[in-house]
């Protein structure tokens, strides 16, 4: 009996281990191994893709994939409140801009009847004109101490604080604007600059955009890259930096002060903004030749900025109804400013004004400054490295589909 009851032990235990050592793997090993493989496999198959033309590269992404597991189910998303128990807001807004600029100061101005308008009067953000509140250099203390709540401007505003900053403003032989808003919402640029903002205190919302601007209005024609490295000019952001690296002498002022300049003769020519909104700062009466394409700015994005705390402290349905309103800014600025400008090159023609392309040789040699600038900003400063680097991989990618859809090669 002793003798039965030893041999059903190890009987049972022989079991177990071949159960767990041979058997149960083999039940799992065609998925599992499918599983191994695809995943010892991606990174090779990452590499051959990138030496690949772009049909060539679109067919490789395009291959399916092993199935993969059934997922957890998802937890039903928490329903919206009813009713939201916030008292109402009430925000000063300073901006960088009159509200008699087209596009610029308008986008600052329909913010506050917008975000009235889709809150039913519960969020009251009141524009201010320039320097009425604080200076447009002091904007961002001011928010960020809480000085006041708000400010409207172009991140290149509040570039000493951290140079990354300009590539959420405009980058110089960049994306255009729906490559750039693609990256900035969907491809990793909005977690950056909120990572950057919110280490200083402040919360960053894109709030507005604008396509391509006018590259400068100069007194001569500008033919020759001798005669570029002679100028002084009024520029802001990186595409002053480029024109300074290239040799021209750059003076950085606000949209408002370049007719100014131009008539006291402290400058030969500045770019200021699209044609709408130049033709109203009337610089044709005072430089005559408008140059084109716009290598400095050929998208450019206008943010609001709110202080970190008094966002934190916003309820969600609050924060979405500001966030609402600001894409709604980004949607009117891009169609308003898009139906405007030939409207004005017109009446700009008309009041004598001659539209100039530059050379191509002043465009590859300004296009090189770029490359040394941006080279020259990523090793100064780890955050624009990590803007920059964002940025490059992703227009490296969308040009893919770039190429193909539109036919129209990523410029490098």
């Amino acid at each position: 009996m002793r003798n039965l009851i030893v041999g059903v032990v190890v009987g049972v235990v022989v079991g177990i281990v071949v159960g767990t050592t041979v058997i149960a793997p083999r039940l799992k090993l065609p998925a599992q191994e499918a599983r191994l493989k695809w995943d010892r496999d991606a990174e090779g198959a990452a590499r051959v893709q990138r030496s690949l033309p772009a049909t060539a590269r679109l067919e490789a992404a395009a291959r399916p994939a092993p199935p993969p597991a059934e997922p957890e189910p998802a937890a039903a998303p928490e329903a919206p409140a009813e009713a939201d128990d916030a008292p109402p807001l009430r925000w000063r807004m300073a901006s960088a801009y009159a509200s008699t600029i087209p596009q610029l100061g308008g986008l600052a101005k329909r913010l506050e009847s917008t975000v009235w308008h889709i809150s039913g009067g519960d969020i009251g953000i009141t524009f201010y004109e320039p320097g009425t509140l604080v200076a447009a250099s002091e904007m961002f203390d001011a928010v960020r101490s809480g000085a006041i709540d708000a400010a409207f401007a172009t991140p290149m505003t509040w570039a000493d604080k951290n140079p990354a900053f300009q590539l959420f403003a405009a980058v110089p032989f960049g994306p255009p604007v729906q490559e750039y808003l693609a990256w900035m919402f969907v491809g990793g640029g909005r977690e950056i600059s909120e990572t950057l903002h919110h280490a200083q205190g402040v919360h960053p919302i894109v709030c507005g955009a604008l396509a391509p601007e006018g590259s400068g209005w100069f007194r001569k024609p500008v033919k020759t890259l001798a005669e570029f490295k002679a100028l002084r000019i009024g520029m802001n952001g990186l595409g002053g930096k480029v024109a300074k690296a290239l040799g021209a002498t750059v003076m950085e002022m606000a949209e408002s002060d370049v007719f100014v300049a131009l008539e006291s003769n402290l400058i030969d020519g500045a770019e200021a903004s699209q044609p709408a909104v130049d033709l109203t700062l009337g610089l044709h009466q005072l430089a005559g030749h408008y140059y084109f394409p716009s290598w400095h700015q050929p998208a450019t994005l206008l943010t609001l900025i709110v202080n970190l705390e008094a966002w934190q402290a916003l309820s969600a349905n609050q924060r979405a109804q500001i966030d609402a309103a600001c894409g709604d800014n980004v949607r009117h600025g891009l169609a308003d400013g898009e139906a405007r400008q030939f409207g004005a090159l017109k009446e700009l023609i008309k009041l004598g004004t001659e539209i100039e392309t530059w050379a191509p040789d002043i465009l590859d040699a300004l296009e090189a400054a770029w490359r040394r600038v941006s080279d020259a900003e990523a090793q100064r400063n780890p955050d624009f490295q990590r803007a920059w680097t964002s940025l490059r991989t992703f227009r490296e990618e969308y040009g893919i589909w770039r190429e193909i859809g539109e036919g129209t090669p990523l410029r490098r």
